[in-house]
């Protein structure tokens, strides 16, 4: 067990806004070179789990007034929770990671990396490259290889996402720098402190408008610390099973269309007691459908806000996914195989990592409203922890090369059957284990708070 103060965890800690002096106290339990790779991503892993038991612990202290629990993160749970969707196992069956045409491909001038786990980007990939889908046909990717092949990268890369698809040319290091977290206090909404508590978020409400991995990563450690979470998804884009049997522990899921009047006014009622809001919604999103109002009127809220690509810039309003960010920030040029193709990290761990990160600021933002009462406004991003983990970060020796990831293993029932998920690795002396209950189904839920 290492007591020194760790860099990595300490910059995190600065950039959240910590009292510094508790950074040293955290304490770490390794697990042999676990999350192997030429950047230091183990690194990052463990800081970010680091600081998230950190701002839990330091919440806890802070509401019941107590000294702070000690904080130690096991390097084994880390890298088995930065590995979740791949443990996962849905009643046996393992889920399937990348859909067949989310990978790599060579362009006339490079390579090019392309997301199309969703139907919808699937059909506006193929739709901007004038492929036709033919389902199955295992030669439509070969089909699609041979027209990406024949075509620039840059040039697939600005076609395709003209056409609301993914795609983007891999890219040298070098690009620009964006923060790691960026905070900004409300000077107009206060709210009473929260009551004492056996766990650091009990009685708060979070409202969850994230999918995929790092919001709903974010939300669902939220959710193992005490908090009352809704995730809230529009009808007409279903959220795939298996990433919603990893990620929904402990959380409610409800549908509303923020497009019609209805789905709006049901919003406002959830905000209106509401502690927390978190969103994926790419820049002006919400405004334009006229509920930055809405937020901003609801006092002492925490509006927790996620992108991919960063908060200026041209591509701040661009989607994004990991894998995408990996590509374009030069992470896949570092990562590169033997024979230079490019390479990625032993993870999704910019989107796990972002996740753990983006909990920290919500809980160290209650606990900074527990003494002014006023709310906040966080912003993190993919491309923020990209940079920190290309720039900012340094490897600290390490001793191993193996861990057995059953002890963060766990069997759980649920409405999608059995499941064998990974066992959160947020810790402090008295934290839960494991989460109060399983995933409950993708919409299955009234868009409305747990009574009490």
């Amino acid at each position: 067990m290492t007591y020194e103060q760790d860099a990595a965890t300490a910059h995190a800690w600065a950039a959240l806004g910590g009292p510094p002096e508790l950074a040293a106290t955290v304490a770490y339990e390794g697990a042999g070179d676990v999350l192997a790779a030429r950047l230091p991503v183990r690194e990052l892993a463990r800081a970010s789990v680091g600081v998230c038991s950190l701002a839990a612990a330091e919440l806890l202290a802070r509401r019941n007034a107590t000294p702070l629990p000690p904080v130690r993160v096991r390097e084994a749970a880390v890298a088995t929770a930065f590995a979740s969707e791949r443990h996962l196992r849905v009643g046996g069956k393992s889920p399937r990671a990348f859909a067949p045409l989310s990978r790599f491909w060579r362009a006339a001038d490079g390579w090019v990396r392309t997301h199309a786990n969703y139907p919808h980007h699937r059909a506006r990939l193929l739709g901007a490259l004038g492929v036709a889908d033919t389902g199955d046909d295992p030669d439509l990717a070969e089909t699609l290889a041979a027209e990406l092949a024949a075509r620039p990268a840059r040039w697939i890369q600005e076609t395709v996402y003209a056409a609301g698809g993914l795609a983007v040319a891999v890219a040298p290091p070098g690009g620009a720098a964006h923060p790691l977290v960026e905070t900004a206090p409300s000077d107009v909404s206060r709210r009473d402190p929260l009551p004492p508590a056996p766990l650091p978020a009990a009685g708060v409400r979070v409202l969850d408008l994230t999918r995929v991995i790092a919001g709903p990563v974010a939300t669902r450690t939220l959710a193992l610390l005490g908090s009352d979470v809704l995730r809230v998804d529009p009808p007409n884009l279903p959220e795939s099973a298996d990433s919603h049997a990893d990620t929904g522990m402990g959380k409610r899921s409800a549908l509303l269309d923020l497009t019609a009047a209805d789905g709006r006014a049901a919003f406002a009622e959830l905000v209106a007691t509401a502690d927390v809001v978190v969103h994926g919604y790419r820049p002006g999103t919400l405004e334009a459908l006229g509920l930055g109002d809405v937020l901003a009127r609801r006092p002492g809220l925490i509006v927790a806000r996620l992108c991919a690509w960063g908060w200026s810039g041209p591509w701040a309003a661009r989607r994004g996914f990991d894998s995408l960010v990996q590509a374009a920030s030069g992470i896949a040029v570092i990562e590169a195989g033997p024979d230079g193709s490019p390479g990625a990290l032993p993870a999704q761990a910019l989107d796990h990592g972002t996740g753990y990160l983006l909990a920290a600021a919500v809980l160290r933002a209650l606990t900074d409203r527990q003494r002014t009462g006023l709310g906040r406004s966080v912003r993190l991003s993919l491309a923020g922890t990209a940079s920190w983990l290309m720039n900012d970060l340094r490897p600290v020796p390490v001793e191993g090369d193996g861990y057995d990831a059953g002890p963060w293993l766990a069997e759980t029932g649920s409405p999608y059957g059995l499941l064998r998920h990974a066992l959160p690795p947020v810790h402090y002396e008295g934290a839960p284990r494991t989460w109060r209950t399983p995933p409950s189904l993708w919409g299955g839920d009234a868009p409305a708070w747990t009574p009490g």
